[in-house]
């Protein structure tokens, strides 16, 4: 057993967070306050305190936990102070926080939940103990219990920690609202998660798809577990709408059940949960979303609505057997996102006004093209909300339908009743549309009735998967369907990807040979010594220097001699040289010319592009 360690008792006692004076005086001394700002403050605190208590009582829950009174930092926050010294930037809790640390010879530490061990914030302390104190366990390296705390004073109290969990303790510096914020997410799912495991009783050894243990459980428990599940589930999707998250993957594995989620692309471990509460975890969302509980040998999809900070948001969810369970996916579609103007996507001015001029063409086939993921639905999206006024029919045929809109007439496609996109658009010209919007064409038939649309004077958008906007032509080709028709109906193409953006908040230069990114397949055209910028990671990006997502581009228009090029038989190469020539940029171009602006890494572009 490891020896209990003792706080050093010769240091100077920690000043005190809440120790109005102290802190009012640190603040001016580091310029983080002007004279004027601290004279302000001393007048109106009392007033400020009462209005944040007023504040602060209405937004509290019936039953729910009360919080002590604001104390003066709060008030400071609340006063949206600019930094003297930082001219532009709000004086927040944070920098607050990390001058107190620097003062108290702490560090500080900036808490975020996907570096947090759900099994060390909730089983080290009680709940009420980390509350009461504003502790939060969140890490043990080498022996050392990590403790972030918000008073300086506090430091006193991991002696207690220590003596029950006979283990060295470092103290952090944090944000009261971080360790709140956490301890209540925390303490919320794993209370949960644990309930729910209590009250669902099955073998020790699970099967999964292999063999199905029943154990009938009675009213009561049935009631208690599906409210412990209910609350683990909606603290899930609370925690992935606040990490950006565009999909949440529910796993279940031999002995546990591993929830990941995707941010900027990227794929995070958050939980590793018991394996008994996976089959609950699943049920419970597929009641959400109108499947069949039931059936778990077959691959299912659904959708949920759901309202998150006032606004509506669309969770599409699709389930499916695998060797251990039923692993759910659910894709979150935020139509802030989906629903943008088309200036804001990413397009450079010479690309925006190119497309621009093939979405107001009376009639004609255009391609959006690209692989899973690479932003295919927010252009469209956003272009038929772009060009969607109440003289126009849109009718759009979708598999499955990702986003309701009241303002398109939006069928989804039903193989088990029939329902596919060849049969859909026999009869959908009945309907008197004016653009039609088809979610992808995979076949001959769905690829002629595309055609015969554009032909009979209807815009027509559609999806394939090609590496280039070029490529729809060949792939329209091999499908089927004749050069002529390609080239009196296809407006033009567009191939897209989507890049992670250098962190706005830790952005650095640095300097490289045009060598060496030449010798990646990227087209440099500078030559010496380049100056670029990367993130060199943070607090707001988790260290990657990566936040946020904008897409890169490349616009095939069929020009007349295109036309003539693709009639003829024209290979894929040459028609991609004669657009070149006519003005056309290439997808790298395009991600270089981002790179150069400092919006992302040439490490991104080579990762979208393959070319290392």
């Amino acid at each position: 057993m490891t020896t209990a360690y003792s706080m050093p008792q010769k240091q100077p006692a920690p000043k005190s967070v809440l120790n109005e004076s102290y802190l009012l005086d640190l603040l001016r001394k580091h310029h983080l306050l002007s004279a004027e700002q601290h004279d302000q403050i001393a007048m109106q605190k009392n007033q400020q305190r009462a209005k944040l208590l007023r504040q602060q009582q209405s937004a509290l829950t019936p039953g729910g936990p009360s919080l002590p009174p604001p104390d003066l930092v709060d008030i400071i926050v609340s006063l949206h102070f600019e930094v003297i010294s930082l001219p532009g930037q709000e004086l927040t809790e944070e920098l607050i926080m990390r001058q107190v640390a620097k003062d108290q010879g702490l560090p500080f530490k900036k808490l975020d939940p996907l570096d947090l061990d759900l099994k060390t914030v909730t089983k080290t302390i009680p709940q009420t103990f980390a509350q009461k104190h504003l502790l939060l366990p969140f890490a043990i390296v080498n022996g050392v219990l990590d403790v972030a705390i918000y008073d300086p004073q506090n430091i006193q109290v991991l002696t207690e920690i220590e003596r029950a969990n006979q283990i060295k303790v470092q103290p952090y510096i944090s944000t009261k609202s971080d360790i709140r914020k956490i301890l209540a997410e925390f303490f919320g799912f794993q209370s949960s998660i644990s309930a729910a495991e209590t009250n669902i009783k099955g073998p020790s050894v699970d099967l999964g798809n292999l063999e199905q243990y029943v154990n009938i459980s009675s009213t009561i428990e049935i009631a208690s577990s599906d409210q412990h599940i209910k609350g683990a589930v909606d603290h899930l999707f609370n925690y992935a709408f606040e990490q950006r998250a565009s999909d949440i993957h529910i796993e279940p594995k031999r002995d546990k059940s591993v929830i990941r989620i995707r941010i900027d692309g990227m794929l995070h471990t958050i939980y590793n949960l018991p394996k008994a509460v996976h089959p609950a975890i699943i049920s419970r969302i597929k009641s959400l979303s109108r499947l069949d509980i039931a059936e778990k040998r077959r691959p299912q999809d659904g959708r949920i609505k759901v309202n998150h900070g006032g606004s509506e948001a669309e969770i599409r969810v699709s389930t499916v057997p695998v060797a251990f369970g039923e692993k759910a996916v659910l894709r979150i579609l935020d139509p802030n996102i989906l629903f943008q103007d088309l200036s804001h996507i990413g397009l450079s001015a010479h690309d925006l006004a190119l497309y621009q001029g093939f979405i107001n063409a009376p009639h004609g086939l255009i391609l959006v093209t690209g692989p899973t993921g690479s932003g295919k639905s927010t252009t469209l999206y956003s272009t038929l909300k772009n060009i969607a006024t109440p003289e126009k029919n849109i009718i759009t045929v979708e598999d499955p339908v990702e986003m309701v809109h009241e303002e398109f007439n939006q069928i989804s496609v039903q193989s088990a009743a029939d329902v596919s996109f060849s049969t859909i658009l026999r009869n959908i010209l009945r309907q008197d549309p004016d653009i039609i919007m088809i979610g992808e064409i995979r076949d001959l038939e769905t690829a002629n009735h595309a055609i015969q649309a554009a032909l009979t004077g209807h815009l027509v958008f559609s999806t394939l998967h090609t590496n280039d906007a070029v490529s729809s032509v060949a792939r329209l080709i091999d499908l089927g369907v004749q050069p002529f028709l390609i080239a009196s109906t296809l407006l033009g193409s567009m191939a897209q990807r989507l890049v992670r953006t250098i962190c706005p908040h830790c952005t650095e230069e640095f300097t490289i040979d045009s060598h060496e990114i030449k010798a990646l397949g990227l087209p440099v055209t500078d030559d010496g010594i380049l100056t670029l910028k990367r993130g060199k990671g943070c607090q707001q990006c988790r260290g990657t220097g990566y936040l946020g997502r904008c897409g890169i581009f490349e616009i095939f228009p069929m020009s007349e001699a295109l036309r003539k090029l693709t009639s003829d038989h024209a290979s894929e190469a040459t028609l991609r040289d004669k657009a070149i020539q006519e003005g056309m940029t290439p997808l790298l171009t395009d991600a270089w010319h981002k790179i150069r602006r400092g919006l992302t890494t040439y490490e991104e572009a080579i990762r979208i592009s393959g070319t290392a």
